[in-house]
């Protein structure tokens, strides 16, 4: 390992490097304190920041119009989920249409990267990951989201239904 010495005059004199340092610090400080509708911070929780409608936030299971969920249990979201945070198990479905569904889909929340991978493979757009982004809880909570809080929590009032035709998917074969 070779180790490079600056050994110059100009090297050994700090104080125009700190100066200018300090001119930049107040001339954000000027500009920040005399323009203050043009600053990038919000009073948080107060003012929230919009977000686009592309944002990845928290993760919802979708619903069909009669309730249940839209999940086929396929796991090609598990598959893809580099982090490994989703654990489905599937069981089989007393309607002959319908090949399996999930007793247990749970997502360990800490170890999600919201990359979307799991919403880019479902094939019956079963999973989203939508506008929350915001998950508080005390020491002990649990981050390990299974069905009812994935697909069926108050602030999704009575769960989010697909665009996705069911008939349309049974013709292709989904």
């Amino acid at each position: 390992m070779s180790v490079m010495q600056n050994n110059s005059e100009k090297a050994k004199w700090y104080l125009p490097g700190v100066l200018g340092g300090l001119g930049i610090t107040m001339k954000h400080l000027l500009v920040n304190l005399f323009n203050r509708k043009k600053m990038m911070t919000l009073n948080y929780p107060e003012e929230k920041y919009e977000y686009s409608p592309r944002f990845k936030g928290n993760h919802v299971l979708t619903v069909k119009k009669d309730g249940s969920l839209r999940c086929t249990a396929c796991m090609l979201c598990a598959t893809n989920c580099p982090a490994e945070c989703i654990k489905i198990v599937a069981a089989e479905h007393n309607d002959p249409h319908v090949e399996k569904f999930p007793i247990s889909y749970e997502i360990d929340i800490l170890r999600c990267v919201f990359c979307g991978y799991c919403e880019e493979a479902c094939p019956v757009d079963a999973i989203r990951l939508g506008p929350e982004w915001q998950t508080p809880g005390v020491n002990g909570a649990n981050f390990i989201y299974d069905i009812n809080h994935l697909a069926y929590r108050p602030n999704l009032k009575g769960g989010i239904q697909t665009h996705v035709d069911d008939e349309e998917r049974l013709k292709s074969g989904i």
